[in-house]
Parts: C-alpha cells; sequence; structure tokens
C-alpha cells in the first residue's frame, strides 16, 4: 500500500535524499538538507529537531521546485544564492564561479607569507577574483592587507564587490574591471600576488560533471589546450606588477603542475620556490618570487 503519512521532514529529506542518489547527485542528503533548510527559513542542524513537523503546503511546493532543479543539475550555491568559503557566508550567483574548498589552501599560504614577510601595510592583487572569496578571505584575517580584486568579468566585479561590502571590508577590499592588469595604473606595485585562474584544460572541460559544464561560467574555467593559457600571460604580467621581493601564488590542478613549473623557471625574473600540496598530497598551489 501507497505510504499516505503526512510529508514530514524526515519524509521529505529521506524521499529527497533517494531522488538524488537516482541522478547520481555527489551529496544527496547534504543537498536535500541544504534545500530544506532554505526553504524552512532555518540552519541546516535545526532540521533535526524538527524531524516530526510538517511544512505548509506552500514551504513543501518551494522545496519541490527546488529538488528539481537539483534533479536537473543545477548546482545547490546557485539554487540557495550563496556559498561557505573560509569559514565566510558569501553570496554567489549563476555566471560567476562556486568557490571551491580547495582554494582555501591558497588563503592558508597567502596569510601564512604575509605572516612570514612581516610587511607593515601589504598591498595585495587578485586575479580572477569571482565572487571576491579569496580576496575577502584573506583580508578578513589579515586586518593590515588592501587587496586589489580583479576580474575581467563585470559581473563577477559587482560581486567582488557586494561580498566585501556584506562583509564590513570595502574600505578594504577593491574589486576592478580588468584584463590581467590592463587596466590598472602602471605604477601600481603588489607585495603579493594571488590567483585562481582558468586551469581546466579545454579537453577535460567537456568531461567535468553536467553540474559543473553546463552551469558555471567556462570563462573561469577553460585553461586552454594545455589548461594554461591564462597562467602564462600572468607568469609574464607578474614581475612588473610585484614590488622588489614581492611573491606570486597561484593555483593549479595537479595535472599541470610540472608544466606550470617549468613556466615559472622560463618566466624572466621569477624564481619558483615551492608547489604546495593539499592534504589528498596533490600539487594544489605554486608559489614563486621575483628576483
Amino acid at each position: 500500500m501507497p505510504d499516505a503519512s503526512p510529508w514530514s521532514v524526515l519524509k521529505l529529506l529521506t524521499w529527497t535524499t533517494d531522488f538524488f542518489k537516482s541522478k547520481e547527485v555527489d551529496s544527496p542528503r547534504l543537498d536535500a538538507e541544504v534545500l530544506l533548510a532554505e526553504v524552512l527559513g532555518c540552519k541546516r542542524i535545526e532540521l533535526y529537531a524538527r524531524f516530526e513537523e510538517v511544512p505548509p503546503a506552500a514551504a513543501r511546493d518551494a522545496f519541490k521546485a527546488l529538488v528539481k532543479k537539483r534533479g536537473d543539475g543545477e548546482p545547490v550555491a546557485y539554487l540557495v544564492g550563496r556559498k561557505e568559503f573560509y569559514s565566510l557566508d558569501l553570496e554567489v550567483e549563476p555566471g560567476v564561479l562556486i568557490p571551491r574548498p580547495e582554494t582555501e589552501l591558497l588563503v592558508l599560504t597567502a596569510l601564512d607569507r604575509l605572516k612570514a614577510r612581516g610587511d607593515a601595510a601589504p598591498m595585495l592583487a587578485d586575479v580572477g577574483t569571482g565572487t571576491g572569496a579569496i580576496a575577502i578571505a584573506v583580508a578578513k584575517h589579515a586586518p593590515a592587507a588592501k587587496v586589489v580584486a580583479i576580474d575581467v568579468d563585470p559581473q563577477a566585479v559587482a560581486l567582488a564587490n557586494k561580498n566585501a561590502e556584506r562583509h564590513g571590508l570595502a574600505d578594504r577590499v577593491f574589486a576592478t574591471e580588468s584584463d590581467l592588469f590592463a587596466r590598472l595604473k602602471a605604477e601600481r606595485r603588489f607585495d603579493l600576488i594571488l590567483s585562481n585562474p582558468p586551469y581546466v584544460t579545454t579537453n577535460e572541460l567537456m568531461n567535468l560533471d553536467p553540474t559543473v559544464k553546463d552551469h558555471e561560467p567556462h570563462l573561469a574555467l577553460d585553461g586552454g589546450p594545455e589548461g594554461t593559457d591564462v597562467i602564462e600571460r600572468l607568469l609574464a604580467a607578474a614581475p612588473d606588477r610585484l614590488k622588489e621581493g614581492g611573491e606570486l601564488l597561484v593555483e593549479i590542478s595537479p595535472m599541470i603542475a610540472a608544466r606550470v613549473e617549468r613556466l615559472v623557471g622560463e618566466a624572466p625574473g621569477l624564481q619558483h620556490v615551492a608547489t604546495i600540496k593539499d592534504l589528498a598530497g596533490h600539487a594544489r598551489v605554486v608559489h614563486a618570487r621575483l628576483g
């Protein structure tokens, strides 16, 4: 006999988790909880105290609509309009790359380098800022730092500025539209340049999960045939934008690590310092220095 019990929070979560599994969603239970918490206007953890509650019909209809979109491949972050990054809640929107957990290593490395350098008032650039995640996370934890957050996409620039203001950092994080450093004043120099550039090869992009391939901006993902088109341009431009002793930190894919290390070694004015690995032992951040 069909289950005629009311659609309680627990029943909604159980059914949706099974549905997402059938759609091969990576994190079916988590996604179900995030979407239901969004509809009910509560924290995800609070759902566990509300298992027996039966949400009103309007909430169930709203949840059903979100579940359908997620089942069709739309990223949860776009559906709820935000993503946590380095313990910060950031607004996201379709058309701008969703921050990734692996990028937190770039932030951690930048904060370590700032501490080691001891600059009184460090000036940083975040090239390809997207939502502003890197710039905002670094500025939040380095109170003396100022960051110019650069992106070629005006939508990303507007969103980064919005996120900076949301976190009370509009006086230290400035997002600006530019192709690398092209629209910055010629004399502008930085102690540290950070970047999470496009580094997926064009062929790899076509084989990514549809949630990424079909919904996130290729402009922020496609690094060209070798995955290094933007990285090569950045390496050529960085020496003229670094102060004496300045440093460059670039997030990479482990699959292009050797190529990027070789490119750094060939770049006039740059020295390869180290390649930092993530917790899984994969090459993730290339560290270079001017000199």
